[in-house]
C-alpha cells in the first residue's frame, strides 16, 4: 500500500490519478490533496477518499508535503509555481512523480542537486516512455534519445501560412485535451522544446544526442537508440493513466490502467522530420538549455505571457516565438536560487509585456 499526496488534484493529471487510485484501493491510499482555486471539487475529492489534509495554493502545498508522511507525491500543478512544492518534496524521503515539467526546467540545477537516486519519476508520457526504454540497457550504452511529437494542428504547414492562425485553431489539438497554455505550446512546439530540456535534466544526455521526430498517430511515445544500433520504443494508445500509474508505483505496472494496442487490425505509423523553419521553438529551447542558469526560466515565463497575449488578441500567432526569442536574447543570466529564478521570471514577464505592447 503506497501513501500518496496529489498536488493539482482538481486538474487533468490529478483527476486521472484519482481514477487510477479509485480502481486500485488495495495499492494506494490518498493522504493529502493540493488544489488551486477549485476548493469545491477538492473538498468533494477529500470526502470521497477520506483525506484529512487539503492544501490550497503552492505555499500550503509545500507545508503539506513537509508535514504529512507519504511514499509518493504526484506534482500535477500547472506552471512554474510548482517549483516550490517540487523542492519541498525532494527534501523528504518521498518519491516525486513529476508531471509539472516547468519546475524542473526553471529550477535546473537547483532541482537536480537535491534529487536522490531513484527519487524522481517522470509522468510526462514522453519521459515515462524513455524511462521505460532505458531499462533495456546501461547508461553508457545510450547513443540517442528520440522524443516524438504529434506535430499539433499545423503539422505540414509552411511558416508563411501560419500568420493568420486564430486562437481557436491553435487549441484544436488532434490528440490530447489539455489546458490553454499547454495546448498552444503543443501547436507552436514550445512544449516539445521544454520536453527536450526536461529530458536533458532527467537523463543527463547532452542536447546534441536528443532529437525530435513528428509522429502524428501518438502511439510511440518516445524512443531510446543504443550504441549497437537497436532502438527501443514504448508504444501504447494515448492515455495519460499509464504514465501516471507508473509514476505512482514505479517501477511496478498497474494492471488495467489502459487498453493495449489491437494487433488484429491494420494500422500505419509514420515518422517525419521536424520542420525547424516553421517550428523554431525546439532549436531555441536547446540553445536556452545549453545556456543554463536562468535562461530556461526566462524562456518559459516570456512564452506564458506571449501565449496569453495571443489568446487576448493582442499579438499574432507568429509573434509568440518572436517575443520569446527577443526576451531570451535580452537576458543577461542570473543565479540559480529560488529567489534568483523568481526574479528572472518577473523580469521576463515584464520584458515580454513591453514587447507585446510595442507589437500591439
Amino acid at each position: 500500500m503506497r501513501r500518496v499526496i496529489i498536488l493539482g488534484s482538481t486538474g487533468s493529471i490529478g483527476v486521472q490519478a484519482l481514477d487510477v487510485i479509485r480502481a486500485n484501493p488495495d495499492r494506494f491510499e490518498v493522504v493529502g490533496l493540493g488544489a488551486g482555486r477549485n476548493r469545491a471539487l477538492a473538498t468533494q475529492q477529500a470526502a470521497e477518499f477520506g483525506v484529512e489534509h487539503i492544501a490550497l495554493g503552492s505555499a500550503e502545498a509545500e507545508q503539506l508535503v513537509r508535514t504529512v508522511s507519504a511514499d509518493v507525491v504526484l506534482n500535477g500543478i500547472t506552471g512554474s509555481v510548482g517549483l516550490g512544492p517540487t523542492l519541498a518534496v525532494l527534501e523528504t524521503t518521498a518519491t516525486l512523480a513529476l508531471a509539472n515539467k516547468e519546475s524542473l526546467i526553471v529550477g535546473g540545477d537547483l532541482v537536480t542537486r537535491l534529487v536522490r537516486p531513484g527519487q524522481l519519476v517522470p509522468v510526462d508520457s514522453e519521459h515515462s516512455a524513455i524511462a521505460q526504454a532505458l531499462r533495456s540497457g546501461e547508461p553508457s550504452e545510450v547513443r540517442r534519445l528520440v522524443l516524438t511529437a504529434s506535430g499539433g494542428p499545423f503539422r505540414g504547414r509552411p511558416r508563411e501560412s501560419l500568420a493568420a492562425v486564430t486562437p481557436r485553431e491553435a487549441l484544436a489539438h488532434p490528440t490530447w485535451d489539455m489546458g490553454l497554455v499547454i495546448t498552444t505550446n503543443s501547436a507552436t512546439l514550445v512544449n516539445k522544446g521544454l520536453e527536450v530540456i526536461e529530458a536533458h535534466l532527467l537523463f543527463d544526455v547532452p542536447y546534441e544526442a536528443i532529437d525530435v521526430t513528428v509522429h502524428p498517430q501518438s502511439i510511440v511515445h518516445s524512443m531510446v537508440e543504443f550504441v549497437d544500433g537497436s532502438t527501443i520504443a514504448q508504444a501504447s494508445p494515448p492515455n495519460m493513466r499509464l504514465p501516471i500509474s507508473l509514476g505512482l508505483d514505479w517501477p511496478h505496472r498497474v494492471p488495467g490502467v489502459g487498453a493495449p494496442l489491437d494487433w488484429t487490425t491494420a494500422s500505419t505509423w509514420t515518422f517525419e522530420p521536424l520542420d525547424a523553419e516553421a517550428f523554431p521553438a525546439v532549436e531555441l529551447a536547446k540553445s536556452v538549455g545549453r545556456a543554463g542558469a536562468t535562461w530556461p526560466a526566462v524562456f518559459n515565463a516570456s512564452n506564458e505571457q506571449a501565449v496569453l497575449a495571443f489568446h487576448e488578441g493582442r499579438i499574432g500567432y507568429l509573434d509568440i516565438l518572436d517575443v520569446v526569442s527577443a526576451v531570451v536574447d535580452a537576458h543577461d543570466g542570473g543565479e540559480v536560487t529560488l529567489p534568483g529564478v523568481l526574479e528572472a521570471e518577473r523580469w521576463a514577464r515584464e520584458a515580454a509585456d513591453a514587447r507585446i505592447h510595442a507589437i500591439g
